[in-house]
């Protein structure tokens, strides 16, 4: 009977040892993974911080969210349409019949890195009105959608049904209803509510074809990371009318309104001219990258060539595929080449270190660098990890003013008063390696004059913050701070 115990005991002793030894062999591997990854180095440290401070979940983290994972089809997909959509863009623009644009000299840098990155060329020709108001947005947006006769192509990361929104809704079924192509993609995290609602079968019935994007669920998490985003808000109507911005398509009377933040505040751009096809032509990548059908040759493009006021714009897409990183470059190039003053204004702002340091240096060399967030965030982490990098900045002289009169969403940059850049890219590491984005650049004094009324009348409703006062917050408060800081390049 002894022998029999003594025989298990010694069984349940190498299990254990062998249990060990397989642990510490995933870590050993794992660990092997995040170095050979050779991604910047805080965002690897931070990988490895978790997962030995945290053994197993650490490690479930980073099989879940540590590496860029699309899923072998969209891999596949987009390998393949590289190629042809960069001809499709050269060739288009080869048949504009418009004198070419001639960037100023504090665009050409921006506007070169863009054209050898991505291929997309800075026109001009176009006109832009920046539209601020949410019933302005929705409204405009129904009434294009009412007055369309071939086409309405719509993609955001949230559709929340309710208020004005119902309104574009009702504009899209009634369009589909009379014939015109109408398709939508909406991605599976940001519009979850919506895909709860009858909304999906109202749409798809009237013959709208409505697009799931990159949806999330347990049997997919071995075939791609479930923190990849498409976070793109692009409206595309007749190759005639273009918007993109920060807002969603939602009302803000009724979006988040346990958040305690308060209505979101943002801004979109409506765009009339050669541009527009190259909106179309992201609309349909993106919709070829999920679906697999191929619309690039569906249209002919002859866009009007508009004399007044002829604005300059370029088209810039970011995110996880080749040269959708420039988005990073391009912003610390802004910073770099800026002479008097840079504005800035996001929701969320957690910043790697180049940009932090960037910032820095412009503001000692006497560039006068405002940075204008919302007072509350509708993310905690975002909040500690972003008050992390407060002292350093305004020790720089940099001026950081808190919005109080809700969650400013706007996502802006404003070079000297006359280089604009607008879109959906947040301050932080999310938006600038992770999600899908679009932004504009844009070359006019005019609009970047309007740009900053607007930015004016949000530093008018914001409050400065003193480096003194905040030099004076808690141990508590730094050490909340730090831990986050810590976690930042995974937020």
């Amino acid at each position: 009977m002894q022998g029999d115990w003594d025989l298990l005991k010694l069984a349940y002793e190498f299990l254990g040892w062998l249990l060990f030894a397989g642990y510490l062999a995933l870590m050993v591997g794992i660990s092997v993974r995040v170095v050979m990854k050779r991604r910047p180095i805080g965002v690897s440290l931070a990988w490895l911080f978790l997962i030995y401070i945290l053994p197993g979940l650490g490690i479930v983290g980073y099989l879940l969210f540590g590496e860029i994972r699309l899923g072998r089809k969209r891999v596949e997909r987009a390998k393949a349409m590289y190629s042809p959509y960069a001809r499709w863009i050269r060739e288009l623009v080869r048949q504009f019949a418009q004198p070419q644009a001639e960037p100023s000299h504090q665009a050409q840098p921006l506007v070169e890195l863009v054209e050898a990155r991505l291929g997309s060329p800075l026109l001009k020709g176009n006109r832009l009105a920046l539209l601020t108001e949410p019933n302005e947005i929705l409204f405009a947006l129904a009434r294009d959608i009412q007055a369309s006769r071939v086409s309405c192509f719509l993609e955001f990361y949230i559709w929340q049904p309710g208020g004005w929104v119902d309104e574009v809704a009702e504009a899209l079924i009634g369009a589909a209803g009379r014939g015109v192509e109408c398709r939508v993609l909406l991605d599976s995290v940001g519009s979850a509510a919506f895909f709860k609602t009858d909304w999906p079968s109202r749409l798809t019935e009237s013959g709208v074809h409505l697009v799931e994007v990159l949806p999330v669920g347990a049997w997919r998490i071995p075939l791609q990371r479930q923190d990849l985003r498409m976070h793109r808000k692009l409206v595309v109507i007749d190759d005639q009318v273009a918007y993109t911005g920060s807002m969603n398509l939602v009302d803000p009377r009724f979006f988040k309104r346990g958040a305690g933040v308060g209505q979101w505040i943002d801004i979109m751009v409506r765009l009339q001219g050669p541009v527009v096809p190259l909106f179309w032509s992201l609309f349909v990548q993106d919709w070829e990258m999920e679906t697999g059908e191929r619309l690039l040759e569906a249209q002919q493009h002859n866009p009007e060539y508009l004399k007044d006021p002829d604005q300059q714009v370029q088209l810039v897409p970011s995110g996880p595929f080749t040269g959708g990183d420039c988005i990073q470059q391009i912003l610390l190039q802004s910073i770099y080449q800026a002479r008097h003053t840079l504005v800035f204004t996001t929701p969320y702002f957690v910043p790697d270190d180049p940009l932090v340091a960037a910032l820095q240096v412009a503001a000692e060399r006497g560039v006068r660098v405002q940075l204008i967030l919302p007072a509350k965030n509708d993310s905690l982490m975002v909040t500690f990890a972003s008050q992390a990098f407060f002292e350093e900045l305004l020790a720089s002289g940099v001026e950081i003013y808190r919005f109080h009169d809700g969650l400013l969403h706007t996502k802006s940059v404003l070079v000297d008063d006359a280089l604009a850049l607008v879109g959906t890219v947040n301050l932080d590491r999310r938006s600038l390696w992770l999600n899908f984005e679009a932004t504009l650049l844009v070359d006019d004094p005019g609009f970047a004059g309007e740009l900053a009324r607007v930015q004016q009348d949000y530093l008018r409703r914001a409050r400065p913050m003193s480096w003194q006062q905040w030099r004076q917050r808690s141990r508590w408060h730094r050490l909340r701070e730090n831990l986050f800081y810590l976690l930042s390049p995974l937020l």
